[in-house]
């Protein structure tokens, strides 16, 4: 598996596994829908203007990708997603460290993750991510807030 930079020509094939890794999230929730199902190629087009995307690939077709963009200081990492099918070998772990590395001169690190979503939870915390802050959003949906502290920063108090 290799991790690269991902460009224009991606976008559709990143949107696809955008789709592909939130319909179960969305089934676990039991919401009809969430923001990253109802993202277009042109909203994907845009963040790619914005925000740095890498994107996982494993014999010639990506199968994981993450994108981020530092604000004051604080890298905001959104959209970290494998394939179903490929999940559990280390490719969102793998995608979370190299965003961590392309911003090496970030004070903090911040992600968001739904409050039952155990295996994100899991590797997140590996990787040395602390919660910070918990955000209701429906009775059937908290976001979790955890952060890192960046080489050049320290974590904050919360």
């Amino acid at each position: 598996m290799e991790i690269l930079p991902a460009t224009a020509a991606d976008a559709e094939e990143i949107l696809a596994v955008v789709h592909a890794a939130f319909r179960p999230v969305a089934e676990e929730y039991g919401v009809p829908t969430l923001p990253p199902l109802e993202e277009t190629l042109a909203d994907l087009l845009a963040d790619m203007r914005t925000h740095i995307v890498l994107k996982a690939v494993e014999e010639g077709r990506i199968v994981g990708s993450v994108r981020a963009a530092l604000f004051r200081g604080t890298c905001e990492v959104g959209r970290l997603v494998v394939l179903p099918e490929m999940q559990g070998r280390g490719i969102g772990a793998a995608l979370a460290r190299a965003i961590e590395t392309y911003f090496a001169d970030a004070e903090r690190f911040e992600l968001f993750t739904g409050h039952r979503s155990g295996a994100p939870l899991h590797i997140y915390r590996s990787l040395g991510y602390l919660p910070f802050r918990v955000e209701p959003v429906s009775d059937r949906l908290q976001l979790v807030y955890l952060e890192k502290a960046g080489k050049k920063g320290k974590r904050s108090a919360g």
